[in-house]
Order: structure tokens, then sequence, then C-alpha cells
């Protein structure tokens, strides 16, 4: 199976939106979010977001951010969001986005990939953790009322 990786493209937003929701069950992702959100991040210039292609199908995608941190002038990539189509997934595609990802560090000279996954999502921590990912910290999060 050819798989082709390269960053998204405008005509890619659809399938990529899908993924969002089916696979990752984040259901508050449509179209229109997603276009606004990507217009932004484009801008911030410190986002990526890659997609793996099988016969020119999008078939999963990886959106990664650069982020600093006191104490390392380059700062880490932080991988927040990862899915494969279901049909497509334990072919590989996953850990081709993962190598893809870790080619981009090394060649912008950052050495620290952190990503976050829900509790209940233990067939992803197995895929991490067999792809070299070490579990050595909680993600904590919290929901601010904004009325």
């Amino acid at each position: 199976m050819e798989i082709k990786i390269r960053e998204i493209a405008e005509n890619d937003y659809t399938e990529v939106v899908f993924l969002w929701n089916d696979v990752l069950g984040v259901r508050n992702v449509n179209d229109e979010n997603f276009r606004v959100t990507m217009e932004k991040m484009n801008k911030d210039g410190n986002y990526k977001t890659f997609v793996a292609l099988f016969e020119n199908d999008v078939v999963g995608f990886v959106t990664i951010v650069q982020a600093l941190s006191v104490g390392d002038p380059i700062g880490y990539l932080h991988i927040t969001g990862l899915a494969v189509k279901k049909e497509f997934q334990h072919s590989g595609i996953g850990t081709k986005l993962l190598r893809h990802t870790e080619n981009y560090a090394k060649e912008n000279g950052i050495s620290s990939i952190i990503l976050c996954s829900g509790f209940k999502r233990t067939d992803a921590h197995a895929f991490y953790e067999h792809n070299g990912y070490d579990k050595d910290s909680y993600c904590f999060d919290k929901m601010i009322n904004l009325d």
C-alpha cells in the first residue's frame, strides 16, 4: 500500500473534519470552524498539519505545533491530533505519520515530541508505546465557563 504524506491543502479539509469527528470523537468540529482555525494556524506559522493519502484520498492526518519552553530555546513539538480512518487502521499509516513528524522535528532541530491521549483510548496508548513514546505524565484540562 503506497501512502503519500504532504501538508494539508484546503480541498482536504472536509475529510480531516470527518476524521476529527469519527475517529477522535470530537463532535464540535465542522467545516466552517475548521477552516477558520486552519487560517489562524497558517498565519501563526508554528502549526503544521500533514495528511496521509492513499490513491489521492485522505486516510489520516497529524496536526502539530512547535511550542516554546523555558530552558529549551527551540522548544518541542506537541501533537494535537492524529487519526487514521477506521478501515485503514493497523496498516502502518499512523506510524508513517509519526515518523514524518519525527523527521520534521529532526530537520528543525527539535528533540522532544509530546502528545496527550484520553484515558479510555487504550488502543491508542499501545500504538504510541509501540512507536517508542513513553507514558510519563498526565495531561490535565479544565473547561472555563465564559458566561
